[in-house]
């Protein structure tokens, strides 16, 4: 069962617009078991040049969807939307899915073969992601500013820094919109 925090910046959040946007993003329940209870997070934008963006966000037990668009029309951008986070919905059950059937074929076959009840537990979890490359640094104490330089300067699209103050480490971003942003880890 999903329940719904929708906040609005910049506009006020009509009983239409709620109405709207609970009745789209309901339809996201089919996908869940009854079990299943969430909190859908929706934030509502409105820019000065009248552009709209939609942020959705329902973290769960195993997975957190979330995803955001913008549009001219409220409205389209709640139904792209909704068309995004069903196929990430979508892309998850048949990642979970197949593992599972590789699990059982890659059990049955180590069953047949050495004929031990106990294969499952000698199968190795597989990742879909392979790691094509590791890099090791330090980090070094700086603040927020000299890490933005310093990704500027190696023309990455974040940095990872050690806060000089809070002595926590920290990520720089550089967003869509081609200001920054800042991760701070607990």
């Amino acid at each position: 069962m999903l329940d719904f925090n929708i906040r609005g910046e910049n506009i006020d959040v009509t009983p239409a617009i709620r109405e709207y946007v609970e009745k789209k993003i309901d339809k996201l329940e089919r996908y869940f078991t009854e079990s299943t209870n969430a909190t859908a997070h929706v934030n509502l934008k409105v820019y000065n040049d009248k552009q709209t963006k939609v942020e959705v966000t329902i973290p769960m037990k195993n997975l957190t969807l979330r995803a955001e668009e913008r549009h001219n029309d409220m409205y389209a951008a709640v139904d792209l939307i909704v068309d995004k986070l069903e196929r990430q919905i979508r892309k998850y059950k048949t990642r979970v899915n197949r593992k599972a059937r590789e699990r059982e074929g890659i059990a049955a076959f180590f069953q047949a073969v050495e004929g031990n009840n106990n294969a499952e537990e000698q199968i190795e979890d597989e990742n879909d992601f392979d790691v094509v490359r590791t890099k090791q640094f330090d980090l070094k104490p700086m603040d927020q500013e000299e890490a933005i330089l310093q990704m500027n300067m190696l023309g990455h699209n974040f940095f990872i820094f050690t806060d000089a103050e809070s002595d926590g480490t920290h990520i720089v971003y550089k967003r869509k919109d081609g200001r920054y942003g800042l991760i701070e880890t607990n």
